[in-house]
């Protein structure tokens, strides 16, 4: 008990322990950071479609090479996502996302005063993109601890981070290019970037512990229930299963005592302090990142989704200024459209995250529909024309985007996935199969575009991803309750083959009822 004491009034510094999940109380602050480090990180990748022209004309490079840049980034951000889980597992969250706030800020920093576009593959490909993967992944892990019920609504709306980055820095950026240059606007988004590290302290780390009242029972009474316990197990003599019936027959002894002893031991597994003395509590804490979600079919069809949908998250932002440019666009009204898909896709994340959060809903459904149709938008650009025709796909597209974009991450916490419980070794695996998608996408519709001297079919190509994301997200929840009959066949036949359990209790005490009354014969008869 007194260790449990000293874990509650640490400084600030320490972990938060709880005995339920919150819903709120610190996990607000926590919010708050997420939504700020959304801003920073996907809202300027986002963004980042404002340079795109100019490292064109300062580097004199094709569509396809400037692609790489955001294509290395995004690559190194998914591919080095286990590694992100590993050391926050290890180190924490705090750290981690500072250490990545610093290395984001230093990247796009250096690129600024890149002088090739092999230069911008280095700086903001992969510093600013191993940045970017420190600092997101464990900000949302941890975000989702701190809440149950409202887990869908607050992550949707903290997400929104991105959405009014990109609103507020497209037109910023681009009139400062006007002031500045590209090269001083770069290095003044790298300086801004540092707010990463200032959002990282506030992540403090949050231990649930459940039933702490069964800590401050007597040791008496705790080790005699643990030696009654004892001797309902061993069944040796009367006397043994006498106290065992004294167990759950005696008013003296409740139940719910007896039965908070072995759970108790189960919240100490997640805590930073345990009590006991056993060994096999801490043993789940050496895993640093848990591989075994690959065994679990639901999991791998939910990252072959994450896998082909991610060609439809990037290109598009990246390709509808240049699209705009090329129907004869200007370049501010090119990035008012890019700002009105970016309102849209707020709307777009509160409403998936007030949906999902009704309880009667199965949400891994309403995420299907809101992939299919945000395949539709897809199709829709290349059969746009003039200002207000692109402003009508973006702003559909937009909202489609932010149902699905906010979603897909949180959506791990779910049972037709993989649950809270490995949602951060899941999320890391996740992420990481997401990779591939990420470093071939946007240099795909680069080549696209190159080959058929055509932005439309840049947007083809993240159309049908997408549609084959959908196919594989319909599979989920086959799958999922198809493990779990799979599973209790299994069951089923082990139990079969190991024979029927020892009828012992029963027989047992009419034996030894026996052998105590021919005993007792036995002495009045001598």
């Amino acid at each position: 008990s007194k260790m449990t004491v000293k874990a509650v009034k640490m400084p600030c510094t320490s972990a938060n322990v709880y005995t339920k999940v919150p819903d709120g109380g610190w996990g607000w602050t926590v919010a708050f950071a997420f939504f700020v480090v959304e801003a920073l990180t996907y809202g300027i990748i986002k963004s980042f479609g404002v340079f795109f022209n100019d490292l064109m004309e300062s580097f004199d490079e094709t569509n396809s090479r400037i692609s790489w840049i955001i294509s290395i980034c995004v690559f190194v951000q998914t591919f080095t996502a286990p590694l992100s889980t590993v050391l926050s597992n290890r180190f924490g969250h705090r750290l981690v996302v500072m250490a990545g706030g610093l290395l984001v800020s230093t990247g796009m920093v250096i690129a600024s005063f890149a002088r090739s576009v092999v230069d911008m593959y280095v700086t903001i490909g992969i510093v600013s993109g191993l940045g970017y993967c420190l600092s997101f992944l464990p900000t949302v892990t941890i975000l989702s601890q701190y809440f149950d019920k409202r887990r869908s609504l607050v992550t949707a709306v903290a997400s929104t981070g991105e959405c009014f980055a990109v609103f507020s820095f497209a037109p910023a950026i681009t009139a400062l290019k006007e002031q500045i240059g590209w090269r001083y606007s770069m290095l003044s988004v790298g300086v801004l970037q540092l707010g990463i590290t200032a959002c990282g302290s506030l992540l403090r780390p949050i231990v649930i512990r459940e039933q702490e009242e069964v800590k401050a029972q007597p040791p008496e009474e705790s080790t005699e229930t643990k030696y009654m316990l004892e001797n309902e197990q061993t069944c040796t003599s009367i006397e043994s299963i006498d106290s065992g019936v004294d167990i759950t027959t005696s008013p003296s002894n409740v139940p719910g005592k007896t039965k908070a002893e072995p759970k108790s031991e189960e919240p100490k597994q997640h805590g930073q302090n345990p009590v006991e003395n056993n060994s096999t509590p801490p043993e789940p804490k050496s895993k640093l990142l848990d591989f075994s979600v690959m065994r679990d079919y639901s999991f791998i069809c939910y990252a072959f989704f994450g896998l082909f949908a991610t060609l439809g998250f990037f290109a598009p932002s990246l390709y509808i200024i240049p699209l705009s440019r090329s129907l004869g666009i200007s370049k501010d009204h090119s990035a008012y459209i890019l700002s009105a898909m970016a309102i849209a896709e707020v709307f777009g994340r509160i409403f998936a995250g007030w949906v999902l959060n009704k309880k009667p809903i199965r949400k891994i459904y309403i995420e299907l529909i809101c992939v299919i149709l945000l395949s539709v938008a897809l199709v829709a650009f290349p059969f746009a024309s003039g200002f207000w025709g692109l402003m009508i796909c973006s702003v559909y597209f937009g909202f489609m985007l932010g149902t699905v974009a906010g979603t897909h991450i949180p959506l791990l916490a779910e049972d037709d996935v993989v649950g809270i419980e490995r949602m951060s070794s899941a999320a890391g695996v996740y992420v990481f199969i997401q990779s591939l998608a990420g470093l071939a996408g946007p240099p795909l519709a680069g080549v696209l575009v190159d080959t058929t001297k055509n932005y439309s079919s840049a947007f083809y190509s993240c159309a049908a991803g997408m549609v084959l994301g959908a196919v594989f997200l319909a599979l989920v929840r086959p799958c999922k309750t198809g493990l779990c009959h799979h599973q209790q066949q299994q069951q089923q036949v082990e139990e079969s083959t190991a024979g029927p359990p020892p009828e012992l209790p029963d027989d047992f005490i009419d034996m030894d009822i026996g052998k105590a009354e021919n005993s007792g014969k036995g002495s009045d008869s001598v």
